[in-house]
């Protein structure tokens, strides 16, 4: 390889940089040719040798001219020009591998120069902020953790006051390296291979199996305090002194386990205990752990003011970047929630944790989806006007942004809101936008619900009524068929829950019980696996009726009274329905039957109400008939 091309900093006189690069470019396919290149790091180190920063699209423009002359020969020459072509194809290929290699280590290099330049020229005090938004996953050149690493060697090698970043990087580094593969070992320590971040309710937390796989005395504290249901508040409240490397080597511990929860819980099949739920529930969990973090140092007296200061904010800035990550993924669940909770008491009060993130950000596509989220999660817990309220909000971010998607998701979780307040004009209109929307938008995932909400909706009007429309019925029936199948289609378990849910019910106004049986019980089914508690109880009072209309009477009982005991406890009228039919079969019969039939299916109940549920029976329907 002749000097010129591989030292020279410069072309020499009269010569132009395409010259040399097409030059240099023929050597690498003679040398390959010849037998004096002979691996693929002798020619990434000849092109490392050969390029200079900054007339790097030269050297690319050169190398693609010579792979077409190369193409068009191997399509039109003769046999013996296309075998040297196919040789000459070869090396080139080997050449574009290293060009592309060395763009990737250049620009690692150059965002690591350009970060060493942003933390010197930072105040002191503003170090681990300017840090943190290097770090940021949401900007356009994103560090892995090969790139952390190199930026932490640079560090070390800076002067005395960026050594401690660049130690704090390290540690973290080898801190989640030896994590990552207990990264999910509790979920199969876990006897009934419970899923979720809460302590309280499974016999092996998350947290507390974290905090024996880490040596990081930092994170081992934060852990243990997750798994005692302690806030990670009071950890940032209780700091004395802070030792900067630890809090560094703590959020790239952190980083590294979101990320890797994230990827493992995308790929399970749509589940409770996998899927995006848990991805979503992952993402929350960790910037609710920095927001608590940040409200800690907020309030700490013990610190000086500006070292607190300046730790409350930077923790801050994490928390709010996780959610702008979260918000920003194409498998955002637009129509999902936190169905899973976090540590400590079920759920714990998410929206006031999330409270002081959320309303930093400002009114953008993030903070509509992510409040969408949070509106779903509290509808599911029965808050449904806090459900209602939020989702209007988040429409009308989402409208601002110009967020179609999140506009038609609101709109039919509107629908499905006022549906559960049996607001069924309400329920029906606000499907209908959300279908014309969707329409106009192309967005058939939006239309798919839109078709459910609003079916779904009319089959409940229609209960509602003395005399339902039989055709409009008989339409909305075939509407609820079809969506039925595009949900089974996409596994949407949700949406096939209410198309279950409504076809039985529709088929019960329309005299046909046995379909209406089919139905409802694979709504129930749904019901179950999807953890939806009313629709659940629902669908056991509509069951009640089919059964009972086809004389089915034991069958009949034992779903109603499961029915009226669901239904009772979330504080849901229609208990009294299924109570009705119940009191009914009771009257036919004797005491002591009556007593043997409750008995011949305790187990089964118990298994579903529990000992306490099936105890409370014989006084429900005592309260029934008390009216």
């Amino acid at each position: 390889m002749s000097e010129s091309i591989s030292n020279a900093p410069s072309p020499s006189e009269g010569e132009s940089w395409p010259k040399r690069y097409s030059d240099f470019v023929e050597e690498i396919i003679v040398g390959t040719m010849k037998g004096r290149i002979a691996s693929k790091e002798q020619v990434y180190r000849l092109l490392s040798e050969a390029l200079v920063g900054g007339v790097g699209e030269i050297f690319e423009r050169c190398l693609l001219e010579r792979q077409a002359q190369v193409e068009e020969q191997q399509k039109t020459g003769t046999e013996m020009q296309q075998a040297k072509a196919l040789r000459q194809s070869r090396a080139l290929k080997v050449l574009a591998e290293a060009w592309e290699r060395w763009q990737k280590d250049n620009q690692a290099k150059s965002a690591s120069t350009a970060a060493i330049s942003q933390l010197q020229a930072a105040p002191e005090e503003d170090r681990l902020s300017v840090l943190f938004q290097i770090l940021d996953p949401n900007q356009t050149y994103v560090f892995n953790r090969k790139q952390i690493g190199l930026l932490a060697e640079e560090l070390l090698q800076a002067e005395a006051d960026l050594q401690p970043l660049g130690r704090g990087l390290n540690q973290g580094l080898k801190a989640f390296a030896a994590m990552e593969s207990h990264l999910i070992g509790w979920m199969y320590d876990a006897p009934q291979r419970a899923v979720g971040f809460e302590s309280s309710r499974q016999q092996v937390s998350p947290w507390k199996y974290w905090a024996q796989h880490t040596s990081s005395s930092l994170a081992q504290e934060l852990f243990v305090g997750q798994t005692e249901n302690r806030s990670a508040y009071e950890l940032a409240e209780a700091q004395t002194n802070v030792d900067l490397s630890a809090w560094i080597e703590l959020a790239i511990l952190l980083r590294g386990m979101q990320g890797g929860l994230v990827a493992w819980f995308d790929k399970q099949p749509y589940s409770l205990t996998g899927g995006k739920n848990l991805a979503a529930m992952t993402f929350l969990t960790f910037a609710l752990l920095w927001s608590e973090l940040s409200g800690g140092f907020r309030e700490n007296e013990q610190l000086p003011d500006r070292q607190a200061e300046t730790l409350s904010r930077a923790t801050f800035q994490v928390s709010l970047q996780i959610l702008r990550a979260f918000a920003q993924r194409d498998s955002f669940p637009l129509y999902g929630g936190i169905l899973a909770s976090f540590s400590g008491d079920s759920f714990r009060e998410t929206m006031g944790y999330l409270d002081q993130p959320l309303r930093a950000l400002e009114k953008t596509q993030e903070k509509a989806r992510i409040l969408t989220l949070v509106a779903y999660s509290q509808g599911w817990v029965g808050d449904v006007e806090t459900s209602l309220e939020l989702h209007y909000e988040a429409l009308e971010l989402a409208q601002s942004a110009e967020d179609q998607r999140c506009a038609i998701a609101n709109l039919n979780h509107i629908s499905r809101a006022k549906l559960k307040l049996q607001d069924y004009e309400g329920a029906i209109a606000q499907g209908q936008r959300a279908l014309i929307l969707a329409r106009q938008t192309g967005d058939q995932q939006g239309e798919a619900q839109a078709i459910v909400s609003t079916a779904y909706s009319e089959v409940q009007q229609a209960q509602a009524q003395e005399r339902p429309n039989v055709d409009r019925l008989a339409l909305t029936v075939e509407q609820l068929r079809q969506a039925l199948q595009r949900a089974e289609k996409v596994g949407d378990r949700v949406s096939q829950t209410l198309c279950s849910s409504g076809l039985g019910q529709a088929y019960l106004l329309l005299g046909r019980n046995r379909a209406a049986q089919e139905a409802l019980e694979l709504a129930i089914k749904l019901a179950l696996q999807t953890g939806n508690a009313d629709l659940h109880g629902v669908c056991r009072v509509y069951l009640t009726e089919a059964l009972y209309q086809q004389n089915e009477e034991t069958e009949a009982l034992f779903q109603g009274c499961l029915g009226m005991y669901l239904l009772e406890q979330r504080g849901a009228p229609e208990w009294r329905q299924a109570a009705g039919i119940v009191s009914i079969i009771q009257g036919k019969r004797s005491e002591e039957g009556f007593e043997l039939a409750l008995q011949a299916r305790r187990s089964e109940m118990i298994g579903l109400i529990g000992v306490d549920g099936f105890d409370y029976l014989p006084r429900l329907l005592e309260k029934y008939r008390e009216g």
